[in-house]
């Protein structure tokens, strides 16, 4: 047994009651949203704030509140919707899950863990947290934040391995109240105390509500195991991509290739766009995220590579147009 496991009802007791009393409100958390906005936000919420979120999913929830509604628009407006809120590839999975739900659920997200592992793109850990945050059904959710707070409180060390293995699933499961009210507060609970209190850098140990059983601090506050590596941007074809996904979501047409690739130029607006494309176009949005991408003064060799990923990954398309978002 993990050390400290015998102490899992205190744990319980004292991690939710701080939840209780501190927990953000957050609109996927209050009762009336749907298991939709749940699974929206669950995508939208990987390797992102919740400040970024937060009014993407407003905008997103008003435009599309239902898996349906998002089904019936062509996947580039997912994109297009998406915004600056990175790995696009999101929206692309958000928008084939929904047909998936359109298709073979009844426009209904599915209540359990294995059908939602069904729907294009949804893994363990999503399938997991939405089968207990939107059904409350009795899952095991590890998310980073989750595994933090397991490392620190029950095994003593400062992080998590760079990695999820067998022992950490075991652990939370062994972890998990066997209620299921029970088990969906826990999982939201212990998530949110590595969001705000158990953060990786500078951990707020003086609000803890488990500090006094922490392993971590009773062990002297040994240092990590490893140095956690930091995800370079400026100069990388991340960087770039997004330049170039910018300018595409700005313009209301396609965009010739030597326009992205090629010397400075404006963007021009497609024949028949609506008055909405039209106050776009006049407020300069799509000159702008040209001139933003010009100003990375990226190697044509760079450019090209970027754009193939983009076109590789069906975040864009070309005809003899030029290049656009997905139809």
């Amino acid at each position: 047994m993990e050390p400290g496991l015998q102490q899992a009802p205190q744990l319980h007791t004292e991690i939710i009651s701080w939840f209780t009393a501190n927990a953000r409100d957050l609109p996927w958390r209050r009762p009336e949203c749907s298991p939709w906005g749940v699974f929206v936000s669950e995508i939208m919420l990987q390797q992102t704030p919740v400040v970024r979120v937060l009014p993407v999913w407003e905008q997103w929830m008003k435009r599309w509140p239902e898996p349906s509604a998002l089904a019936a628009e062509p996947s580039g407006e997912a994109v297009r919707a998406w915004g600056r809120l990175g790995y696009p590839r999101r929206a692309l999975r958000l928008h084939a899950a929904a047909t998936a739900m359109t298709d073979r659920f009844g426009g209904s997200v599915p209540a359990t863990r294995e059908e939602l592992l069904t729907l294009p793109g949804v893994g363990t850990y999503t399938a997991a947290a939405v089968a207990s945050f939107a059904f409350g059904r009795r899952e095991t959710v590890v998310d980073t934040n989750i595994r933090r707070v397991h490392a620190r409180a029950l095994s003593g060390k400062a992080l998590p391995a760079p990695a999820l293995n067998a022992a950490e699933m075991r652990l939370a499961a062994a972890l998990l109240p066997g209620d299921d009210a029970a088990s969906v507060a826990w999982n939201a609970s212990v998530m949110e105390l590595g969001a705000l209190v158990c953060t990786a850098r500078s951990p707020k140990c003086a609000a803890c509500p488990v500090r006094e059983r922490c392993a971590w601090l009773a062990a002297g506050e040994p240092a990590p195991e490893y140095v956690p590596k930091g995800q370079a941007w400026a100069g990388t074809d991340r960087q770039v991509r997004g330049a170039l996904m910018a300018v595409l979501r700005y313009a209301r047409g396609p965009v010739p290739r030597k326009t992205l690739l090629g010397p400075a130029d404006l963007v021009t607006a497609a024949p028949g766009n609506s008055a909405r494309d039209a106050a776009d176009a006049a407020a300069g949005t799509e000159a702008a995220a040209l001139a933003k991408l010009r100003a990375l003064q990226a190697p044509a060799e760079q450019l090209e590579r970027a754009l193939a990923g983009l076109l590789a990954d069906k975040l864009a398309e070309e005809n003899d147009a030029g290049l656009q978002l997905p139809a």
